[in-house]
């Protein structure tokens, strides 16, 4: 199908959106070539929001870039429930203590005064509880914990990144300006072509979406954002986030061990760090399990123009360790090849072709038809459930 270009990024990313047409829209296409391993662009988010069970955990992260705001020895004693527990090299350590600064009138903190100030000048103004006991029945803190009974872990949206993009549209001096870039992304309810309805949205959850909305109004409701408290028009604002949202995450111990890996020190040495991380992980993963991270969801606009593959050529990495997203090939690209990321994550990706699929209508409202679906059609369709199962017998048989 012909593709019909549009002038949306500087002329200097080596990738440009392009209108593909319907069922897919668009698609991010290189306009150069790009080697594995080299970055095709970077982008800050236009908001992003930590998950909230997350937070309650005690995963302490700045409440606008996503930056830890623990050490990693910190970090370590928590996650493996070890206040003993000491890391060599400190100097190896990201974290910056000294600049850690809280909101004055809630118990939001920050990474440094400029995500403070920039939080407060974009959205935080509006939401901010201004209480550091909050009250159990505002409304915002109502829909945090109505959330949270409806979406446990592992989390794949947060509530709370709806009210920020409200609240930015409030705040915002141009307000107009401000919802056209949001209403960019993708906000269908359904695919009605392949009747699919997004996940959040099925009648099973009719009733907690219309509580949600009500409670989201009586915290946030104003004439400029009154589109998105209708009950279809707020409908439309969680499809939005729940199938353009980018996953962050953020580790001071993961950061801690890259810089480490990069220590000019003896061969011994090297040799003692290497089992001491090794022993670390393996101890980490008894007591947090695959929980290790800060996490949370950001709106990229160029992003979210990446289309899913199963095969994909580029992938999305956080190597500032805060929200900043690098998009980074994973195989080479020629000019004119279209860049394409995976929705599902690895353990996701390598399962069966009905299972991707399932996991990506329910997600994202489409039916994935790249290369690797294509060319598994021809196998029979295996659930999640048979797959394991199928591994058990293996085991067995072993």
């Amino acid at each position: 199908m012909a593709t019909k270009e549009v002038a949306v990024e500087s002329d200097d990313t080596g990738a440009e959106v392009r209108i593909i047409g319907d069922p897919i829209g668009k698609g991010l296409f290189a306009t150069r070539e790009f080697k594995s391993g080299e970055v095709i662009f970077e982008e800050r988010p236009l908001v992003s929001c930590q998950f909230l069970w997350n937070a309650a955990y005690g995963y302490l992260a700045c409440d606008f870039c996503m930056r830890p705001l623990e050490t990693a020895e910190e970090n370590a004693c928590r996650l493996a429930q070890n206040p003993q527990l000491t890391l060599p090299y400190p100097e190896c350590c990201d974290s910056k203590k000294d600049a850690l600064v809280e909101c004055p009138y809630c118990d939001a903190s920050y990474c440094s005064r400029e995500c403070r100030d920039s939080a407060w000048n974009q959205y935080h103004e509006t939401i901010c509880l201004r209480s550091f006991m909050p009250d159990p029945t505002h409304p915002l803190v109502m829909l945090q914990e109505a959330w949270k009974q409806m979406h446990y872990p592992p989390e794949t949206a947060c509530i709370m990144l709806l009210a920020r993009i409200i609240a930015t549209v409030r705040q915002a001096a141009d307000k107009e300006g401000a919802t056209t870039l949001f209403m960019q992304f993708c906000h269908r309810t359904v695919n009605e072509e392949e009747e699919i309805a997004h996940k959040l949205l099925g009648t099973e959850f009719q009733d907690q979406m219309e509580a949600l909305r009500v409670m989201m109004e009586k915290g946030l409701g104003a004439p400029e954002v009154q589109h998105w408290l209708t009950p279809e028009g707020f409908r439309s604002l969680v499809a939005l986030v729940g199938t353009n949202g980018q996953g962050i995450g953020t580790s001071p111990l993961s950061r801690w061990v890259r810089n480490c890996d990069a220590l000019e020190i003896t061969a011994e040495e090297r040799e003692k760090l290497d089992q001491l991380v090794d022993d670390l992980y393996e101890q980490l993963e008894k007591e947090a399990g695959g929980f290790l991270n800060n996490e949370g969801s950001g709106l990229y606009p160029l992003q979210s123009s990446c289309n899913h593959s199963c095969n994909p050529n580029a992938m999305p990495t956080f190597p500032y360790n805060n929200f900043h997203l690098v998009m980074t090939a994973v195989k080479d690209i020629a000019a004119g090849d279209e860049i394409c990321v995976s929705y599902l994550d690895e353990c996701n990706l390598n399962r069966s072709r009905h299972s991707r699929i399932s996991i990506l209508r329910e997600n994202y409202l489409f039916t994935c038809r790249c290369s690797k679906c294509e060319e598994q059609m021809i196998e029979p369709d295996v659930t999640s459930e048979e797959e394991m199962d199928e591994d058990e017998e293996e085991e067995e048989d072993e």
